[in-house]
């Protein structure tokens, strides 16, 4: 999903309390799901809360680095990689190999 999640990772608590009193016949919760089976990207967003509350909730390994040109300015968003308050394993992980593990590149 883009644009860190399109919001979901900050919802996924109240999702869980709304659907926790109906009957959905889910073995799982729906954040369950959801961090279990999506990825998120960085795609125009490039300031740093949205980031980290993306990051404390679906962990840098569901995380991969976007721009979203022409939307948003692709300078911008290497600045934003450059200055991601991250360890270098964990910026190599957002800025490519999350999306290599995901995509199956380099194996």
């Amino acid at each position: 999903l883009g644009h860190m999640g399109e919001m979901l990772p900050v919802m996924l608590a109240r999702v869980d309390d709304i659907f926790a009193s109906i009957d959905t016949g889910l073995a799982r919760r729906p954040s369950e799901y959801f961090l279990a089976n999506f990825h998120i990207t960085t795609s125009g967003i490039f300031t740093i809360p949205p980031f980290l509350a993306a990051l404390l909730v679906v962990g840098i390994d569901r995380m991969l680095f976007s721009v979203d040109y022409p939307y948003a300015s692709n300078a911008r968003g290497r600045a934003f990689l450059d200055a991601a308050p991250l360890d270098p394993a964990d910026k190599e992980k957002l800025a490519s190999g999350n999306a290599a593990r995901l995509l199956g590149l380099g194996t």
